[in-house]
This record gives C-alpha cells, structure tokens and sequence, in this order.
C-alpha cells in the first residue's frame, strides 16, 4: 500500500506511514507527500498547528507529530515534492523531512522546483512543477517492484 498526501493531508500520510502503530506501519509500503507540513516544531504555517494539534500544544506534543522526529531505518522510502515559492509551506518542511530520512538511511526522492504556489495538486499547466507526477509515477514503479528484487523495500 502507498499513501499520498498534500499540505496538511501530507502530514497525515507522513504520519500514518511513521506512525509507531506496527501494523499500519508494516502495510505501507511507500509514502508521497506534495508541499507538505512536516514539522510542528517550526514557527512556518502556524495555523495548521493550530488546527491539527490546538494553540497550546506541549514541546513534547509538537515533537511527537512532527515528521522529521518519527524516522526511523525502518520507515519506508518517500516520494517529496514541493515549490521554492510556497509562502504557506516554505520548503523547509520538505528539506527537514529529507535530512531524517537520510540520516536514518531511508531511500527518498526530493523534488523542490522553483516556480510554483501552494496547492498544486496535479501542477496541470504549473510550468516545471508538473513533472512531479511523471516523476512520481516512475519512482511508484520502482517501489512496487522493489520487493521482488530484494532492496530495502524487501522489509516490508
């Protein structure tokens, strides 16, 4: 099974995929995640926080739903993807998310293009940023396949 998420659905698809729940977590085999909101630590689209988690929510809370503090080497590989120009959700977020997945040696793609706003979606006629989704389409191939051949995704 694959998730795919955006924005603050983006974070839930990350959550879900890194979630410590073991069963869900053993059933997700590869996570896309379009511009999305990784971390409750940053100060970058607060009201997000907010709503997901209420206006006074604990350092420990924050910690613990975002993204870049559930990696571990056994999460599964992710798709990224986001815009230089997003002023909703800078593209921190992303590169945050990346840094873990790297230093926990987990396979991801990164995508940031440099034009484009917030909430693409499919980038339909978005210049550049509509690559994503052949790009996407090409790295969903190779997780599926991926089992079969005995890579890292063989864990799952």
């Amino acid at each position: 099974m694959g998730l795919i998420g955006f924005s603050a659905g983006g974070h839930l698809a990350g959550h879900a995929a890194l979630a410590p729940t073991a069963d869900l977590r053993e059933s997700v085999q590869f996570a896309v995640l379009g511009y999305a909101i990784t971390s409750m630590e940053t100060e970058t689209y607060r009201p997000s926080r907010i709503i997901l988690l209420g206006e006074d929510a604990s350092p420990d809370l924050r910690r613990e739903t975002s993204l870049d503090k559930l990696v571990t080497a056994q999460s599964p590989p992710f798709f990224l993807w986001h815009t230089a120009e997003d002023i909703y959700v800078p593209p921190e977020h992303t590169y945050r998310l990346a840094a873990a997945l790297a230093v926990h040696e987990v396979p991801h793609t990164v995508h940031v293009f440099a034009h484009g706003p917030h909430s693409l979606g499919l980038a339909q006629g978005a210049g550049d940023a509509m690559a994503w989704t052949t790009f996407a389409a090409s790295w969903i191939a190779e997780q599926i396949d991926a089992p079969a051949r005995g890579t890292a995704n063989s864990r799952r």
